[in-house]
């Protein structure tokens, strides 16, 4: 049976002030895009977890331990279904 690989997205709440995000959305005019906004920048971690485990309960402890701020940070994942880009 082949080993999970997991994908973690961690984001900031929607409420925590993003600067990296804003500084993003303020260049993109300057470089010719116009109309994007609501730009939040996070983080992608992706990893292997061993077949004999709860997938759910190792990710769910492993982002909220470890990978994620829970005061200021919410996080999503998903098993990969495949490595498209």
């Amino acid at each position: 049976m082949p080993v999970p690989r997991v994908h973690i997205d961690v984001m900031l709440k929607d409420e925590i002030l993003d600067p990296q995000g804003q500084a993003i959305e303020a260049a993109l005019p300057q470089l010719g895009y116009d109309g994007i906004g609501d730009v939040r920048v996070g983080k992608h971690i992706e990893l292997s977890v061993p077949d004999d485990v709860d997938v759910a309960t190792t990710v769910d402890g492993l982002a909220d331990r470890l990978l994620a701020n829970p005061v200021i940070e919410r996080f999503s994942w998903r098993i990969a279904d495949d490595e498209r880009r």
